[in-house]
């Protein structure tokens, strides 16, 4: 059975609505936009039963807001009654984009202000909701997931904190590590990927693109991201390599230890396009370098997919190795803020998640199964049939 045939023969566990945070008010009209047609065209014919009263709407959208005093300190508005839904609030902890005032003084916002606000948000529905579901495609504090040495756990008792806090499921995107979910094992969590995204955006954008063995090749960046590439080359039927990255673990540079070098690991590319999967390019010095190095080996093209574009470095490096021909386009999720400059720039290539984030929102709803939702490899060979067949 088909995800929209078991959405038409269930009902939805509550009314459902949505808080889109100040952070992705943009994604928030969008999803909301897709559930609004899903069910204009569903569920026709038992409209009138006062089971589904609430069921079809122009709008799922809340009304809220977390406005500021002048010290900074903020509380969280809800401009509507939530009693008894189904709710769900998606916030983009990553959007730096947002600014309050402290004194008089700008400041950014910050993952951790997101993240407060978020809180403010789930204390405000006061325990009125009869469900709520955290939507973090960008999981917060996701890079500080074990502890070396002397290091706080901050992911894990941010989870535990919001499951405290009453929230029944949280929603994330490529987590940089699921195994944090261990921190609360009897709450839900799914970590969704993008892969059937990347493949639409890329055969999109890219006409001539061939998936097959003789002429496209998968590489992982690191040892992290293996997992994503073993994937993408077993469902695409091509060849996969990998870089590891030797680090100075005597030093420690912003962070995190510096990487001496980018030994790859994998069979000859010369002639082929490589596609470079990862999760997120933060500055992005250590993607362009893996671009740079297959390019110098004699690739015929480098794509590379991120799901999170951070770019905390700004664009003028990507413009130089773009110019020096090492990077040929950059697929990038609309799941986190991007700048409008990206939008710009001659190689970037968006791969749009609303669609999908609905179809997650709706599915959850319902209470009907995600599986196939989870694993995108039937879609992913429906669109290598019609590209085959030139419909796409």
């Amino acid at each position: 059975m088909s995800n929209i045939e078991a959405l038409e023969k269930t009902l939805p566990v509550a009314p459902l609505k949505i808080v889109a945070m100040e952070s992705c008010k943009e994604l928030g009209r969008k999803v909301n936009d897709y559930i609004v047609s899903f069910r204009e065209n569903t569920i026709n014919e038992v409209t009138e039963s006062p089971l589904y009263v609430n069921y079809k709407s122009n709008n799922y959208l809340v009304d809220c807001a977390c406005p500021r005093f002048g010290s900074g300190e903020a509380k969280g508005i809800l401009k509507e009654t939530v009693r008894g839904t189904d709710l769900f609030i998606m916030t983009d902890v990553c959007n730096y984009s947002l600014t309050y005032l402290v004194n008089g003084h700008v400041n950014h916002m910050s993952p951790d202000d997101h993240y407060q606000d978020l809180k403010r948000i789930i204390a405000a529905s006061a325990g009125k909701a009869h469900r709520i579901t955290a939507i973090m495609p960008f999981l917060y504090e996701s890079r500080q997931h074990k502890r070396t040495k002397r290091e706080s756990l901050d992911c894990a008792l941010a989870l535990e904190e919001l499951t405290y806090m009453g929230v029944s499921n949280i929603i994330t995107f490529d987590a940089h590590d699921p195994r944090v979910q261990n921190a609360i094992p009897l709450s839900g969590f799914d970590s969704f990927n993008p892969p059937y995204q990347f493949m639409k955006a890329l055969f999109r954008a890219i006409p001539d693109l061939k998936a097959d063995k003789d002429h496209m090749m998968i590489v992982s960046p690191d040892e992290g991201a293996m997992h994503r590439a073993v994937y993408f080359s077993n469902v695409l039927g091509v060849d996969m390599g990998m870089f590891y990255k030797r680090r100075d673990y005597s030093t420690i540079i912003n962070g995190k230890n510096p990487i001496v070098a980018h030994e790859f690991l994998g069979d000859d590319v010369s002639g082929k396009d490589v596609i470079i999967v990862d999760d997120m390019i933060s500055s992005g010095e250590s993607m362009l370098d893996v671009a740079r190095q297959i390019k110098s080996r004699g690739a015929s093209r480098v794509f590379v997919c991120t799901t999170f574009g951070l770019f905390t470095d700004g664009f003028e490096k990507f413009d130089d190795y773009y110019n020096k021909g090492y990077l040929d386009k950059l697929i990038v999720t609309n799941l986190t803020y991007l700048p409008p400059q990206l939008y710009e720039k001659p190689y970037f290539v968006m791969a749009d998640m609303s669609k999908f984030l609905a179809m997650i929102i709706d599915s959850l709803n319902h209470d009907v199964t995600i599986g196939k939702v989870l694993n995108p490899t039937d879609k992913i060979h429906a669109l290598l049939e019609k590209r085959s067949r030139g419909e796409v």
